[in-house]
């Protein structure tokens, strides 16, 4: 049965309305040449018992569930507790941005509350927002404040950043005048940040971990970052936080990260969630929204949004920014992930990791023609090096179950023969062994 909203009487009350004979007078302003003239061949609809068959047929052919996930580069499997799931779910929180009655909604409030508060603790920071749209969007923001706060518009960024996050700043802040530099990647695979003059930036950007799980020396960024008068940010995975020390530590005014690790699944390249974090002194510069505590006329304790306008309709260029919603569904995930971890669970989580991928590393640079192309402190993922393209190595170990990669070349040319690989605390030891075996198998057989 077809469903139409408007009756022909409707239709031809609203043409006479605004003049127009018909409804392809409407289309006139389009180029015949980019119309489509003949009616697509789609096949008779389906009933709804044979359209969820079709779908789930569709479905099935996608094999992502069945690999074994030690793929990295932004992206990681981490075990999500039942009790994320569950409270995540419920209705109450059933929301995927902050309510626009706002104040109406104390439950959403508090938990984006309780979120903030947590970041600001992992992070080592005094204020954080609501979240943002992923870690790349962070980044973004985090420069654009730095812009604003300093007035200067060179920003230095680590070579070591992953890539997708400079291409978004850059497509972000086209037409700024901001001149975005990167810095050159020593042969550890980190940046000689007492080497890297700062000289006039705004901001300087260091990944900690970075994209390929080594360690930076961050507080050295830090410094870099301070002795020009540039504000340092550092993007730091938030697993990691159990066991090194945080961005607050190290020096950083800005924290941002990619919150996805945290009680959210791989979701198929997305949608992801924004960690934002900063000093109290730039608490006005901060973009998105902020959810505060205080008193409400008889004195209970209330949550509203804070230190916000709807800025994208009221300031317009001089807006802080144009970001004025959230990710609250994926944040309030993130938020009882890291209360359920609690410090020891977020300790254990790191170190478990780290393990992991230490006894990863060891095993598969011990493959004849393998080797770690970057030596030294790792978390969480490293960048093995092999006797073919890491990108075809990657397809051909998926034929055999393995998700691994991404393959580096296609982000930076001379790495073009390596694989980074991630293990999480959902890799054992058993299933290392096992995937080491196929990457000897598929380097040696024909």
């Amino acid at each position: 049965m077809d469903f139409s909203p408007h009756t022909e009487q409707d239709e031809r009350a609203m043409l006479e309305t605004i003049g127009v004979d018909g409804i392809e007078s409407l289309f006139e302003p389009i180029p015949r040449s980019v119309r489509l003239e003949t009616p697509l061949e789609l096949p008779p609809a389906l009933s709804e018992p044979e359209l969820v068959d079709e779908l789930s047929a569709l479905a099935s052919v996608n094999r992502a569930q069945d690999l074994v996930c030690f793929a990295g580069g932004g992206v990681y499997d981490h075990y999500i507790p039942a009790a994320v799931r569950s409270l995540a779910a419920r209705a109450e929180f059933a929301t995927s941005y902050t309510p626009y009655q706002a104040e109406m909604s104390q439950g959403i409030l508090q938990a984006l509350f309780e979120f903030q508060s947590l970041v600001c603790e992992i992070y080592g920071m005094d204020v954080a927002n609501a979240s943002l749209y992923d870690g790349a969007n962070s980044v973004v923001e985090a420069v654009n404040l730095a812009v604003r706060a300093t007035g200067k518009e060179r920003v230095l960024v680590a070579s070591t950043l992953h890539p997708h996050y400079t291409d978004v700043l850059r497509t972000y802040t086209t037409g700024l005048g901001l001149d975005i530099a990167v810095t050159p990647t020593t042969e550890d695979g980190t940046v000689h940040w007492p080497g890297v003059d700062a000289t006039g930036a705004a901001a300087v950007v260091v990944a900690h971990p970075n994209v390929f799980g080594r360690l930076e020396d961050a507080r050295a960024a830090c410094d870099a970052a301070h002795a020009h008068d540039a504000l340092a940010v550092v993007a730091a995975d938030p697993t990691s936080m159990g066991i090194l020390k945080s961005p607050g530590e190290l020096g950083a005014d800005i924290a941002v990260g990619e919150g996805q690790a945290l009680g959210n699944a791989m979701f198929y390249g997305g949608p992801y969630v924004g960690l934002f974090a900063t000093k109290q002194r730039l608490v006005r510069q901060v973009p998105g929204r902020i959810s505060g505590e205080t008193l409400d006329a008889d004195g209970r304790r209330a949550y509203v949004l804070t230190l916000q306008a709807r800025e994208q309709h009221i300031r317009r260029a001089k807006a802080t920014s144009n970001v004025c919603t959230n990710q609250t569904l994926l944040a309030v995930a993130a938020g009882v992930h890291l209360a359920w971890l609690g410090p020891v669970g977020l300790a254990t989580l790191g170190e478990t990791c780290a393990s992991r991928t230490a006894f990863a590393a060891a095993r598969l640079a011990a493959i004849p023609g393998c080797s770690l192309k970057f030596p030294g402190p790792h978390f969480k993922e490293f960048v093995l090096e092999t006797p073919v393209d890491g990108r075809e190595l990657a397809r051909r170990l998926a034929r055999r179950g393995w998700l691994a990669g991404p393959g580096l070349g296609g982000w930076y040319p001379e790495l073009d023969r390596c694989l980074l690989v991630a293990a999480t605390e959902r890799r054992t030891e058993d299933a290392i062994v096992a995937f080491a075996e196929a990457v000897e198998k598929e380097l040696t057989e024909p």
